[in-house]
């Protein structure tokens, strides 16, 4: 069972910028689509950021799309979530996860992936 470990949150000023990373490990995650997720307490899991396989194809949630930024290295084992011009909403934990699929634009809910790391903190400040 392939384990996923996010690191990269934190607390962040409006406006401001952070990289989270996602790495992988007991297997490998580079002939699927990775996706980041996150999570509000009494919200259910929403849909962030996915990238195909091999990084060609990426798709985003309508509130990120400018913003936020997904890209993968295979060779190096990591996926990153790059998000700028964060806002106070955007406060959530978030989850990498990997597919169970290559790709698919149609795959966004939590249920087409099947490996989560343990959420890494974002707190975005006013």
């Amino acid at each position: 069972q392939v384990q996923l470990v996010e690191s990269g949150g934190g607390l962040v000023q409006a406006g401001g910028s952070l990289r989270l990373s996602c790495t992988a490990s007991g297997g490998t995650v580079s002939s699927y689509a990775v996706a980041w997720f996150r999570q509000t307490p009494g919200v259910e899991r929403e849909f962030v950021a996915a990238i195909s396989w091999d990084g060609a194809s990426t798709l985003y949630a309508d509130s990120v799309k400018g913003r936020f930024t997904i890209s993968r290295d295979n060779a190096k084992n990591m996926r990153w979530l790059q998000m700028n011009q964060l806002k106070p909403e955007n406060t959530a934990v978030y989850y990498c996860a990997k597919s169970r699929r290559s790709w698919s634009d149609a795959d966004r809910s939590p249920e087409s992936f099947d490996s989560w790391g343990q959420g890494t903190q974002v707190t975005v400040s006013s």
